[in-house]
């Protein structure tokens, strides 16, 4: 039995194909999330070239047994940082999801993988993929911002 907090049924199949991101109802836009924890993560940008590094130190709200925010409704109060992605942002947000994120793939005209909980079906494929953060953290309370360097992690391919 899945944790997965978000709704997929009553889509239009596989509509992200024919919708644009802009497009996409709320309901449509959550479910492109594939619960991998990885926008959850910590990351470093090249100021020079704008290159982002993802990090395995994960935001202080973030639970990596259930690769979910731990207080998700409410998590501005905690980070008022966090960004929330959206058809409106993801042109200026995009780019520093992760390579994997299924808003970033869309977003440059890429198909989702097949591990992706609306092709796959479950939203266990993205860990059986070993695609997620599931238990591969360090909570960003441990390591001090100057050594987020020393924790960067491969995105798989």
């Amino acid at each position: 039995m899945s944790d997965d907090p978000i709704d997929r049924s009553e889509l239009a199949p596989r509509f992200w194909e024919h919708k644009a991101l802009t497009d996409l109802g709320p309901k449509e836009w959550e479910a492109l999330c594939d619960g991998c924890g990885k926008c959850c993560l910590n990351k470093l940008e090249d100021e020079e070239t704008g290159h982002v590094e993802l990090t395995c130190v994960a935001c202080r709200l973030f639970d990596d047994s259930t690769c979910r925010c731990a207080q998700y409704d409410i998590r501005h109060q905690f980070v008022p940082e966090c960004i929330v992605l959206k058809p409106s942002n993801i042109d200026s947000h995009a780019y520093w999801m992760p390579q994997t994120c299924a808003y970033r793939l869309l977003w440059e005209g890429k198909p989702l993988y097949d591990w992706h909980p609306l092709i796959s079906g479950t939203p266990d494929t993205v860990h059986s993929a070993g695609v997620s953060m599931r238990n591969a953290t360090v909570p960003e309370f441990e390591v001090h911002e100057d050594d987020w360097e020393d924790h960067i992690i491969e995105e798989p391919t």
